[in-house]
């Protein structure tokens, strides 16, 4: 029945979402817990915070090779629903890994890796969305708040109804995520892209 394979796409790409790369890279390489440096975040802005380049990037691609090995596998086993709910799955287990009490990173690799793996000119629109806004506002979590809000909207005529329902799931989950940077968008102190201190958009 597809009731259980829909069960298997979302548990699959769950457990998936869910490897903490930061967390793990960094370990690995003697750096300590990420979770005990800078924003705290597992994802790859925070890591960067440790000096190490490359294990940023390794992070980088790690957690948004996640989302879009989840969709491929999902697709490929149960089709294109079952793709569409391992993507959104996968998102919620980098947000929400059950290995970490629930707290994980804030989403925006995970979102452009499960985007690539569902529609690519919609994750390209999402891309260039993000990096017109972070270089005409320099602003890292507006960019990617503009780009999660654009999404939907460019799903839905470049795809339709089903993955524009999923990327507003995802774009809810991430405003929840960056409610701190909006908080301090509104009040004017966030940090700028180059500033001592950025804890924007991280991954």
């Amino acid at each position: 029945m597809d009731y259980v394979n829909f069960i298997i796409a979302i548990a699959g790409g769950y457990l998936l979402g869910a490897i903490p790369f930061g967390l793990v890279l960094t370990k690995l390489a003697g750096l300590g817990d990420i979770r005990e440096i800078g924003s705290g975040n597992i994802g790859a802005t925070n890591v960067l915070r440790t000096g190490r380049k490359d294990l940023a990037l390794l992070t980088l691609i790690g957690d948004a090779g996640k989302g879009g090995l989840a969709v491929l596998l999902a697709r490929y086993a149960f089709g294109e629903q079952a793709a569409l709910l391992a993507g959104v799955a996968a998102f919620a287990g980098h947000v929400w890994p059950i290995w970490l009490g629930f707290k994980g990173g804030k989403g925006v690799a995970t979102y452009i890796g499960t985007l690539l793996a569902l529609n690519w000119m919609v994750c390209l629109l999402f891309c260039a969305t993000w990096l017109i806004v972070a270089v005409l506002r320099r602003y890292s979590s507006l960019a990617a708040l503009s780009a999660a809000a654009a999404a939907p909207v460019f799903a839905y005529i470049w795809s339709g109804v089903a993955l524009s329902a999923a990327c507003a799931i995802l774009s809810l989950i991430l405003y929840y995520r960056h409610k701190d940077n909006i908080l301090r968008l509104l009040d004017g102190t966030e940090t700028k892209i180059g500033g001592a201190k950025a804890a924007n958009g991280e991954t």
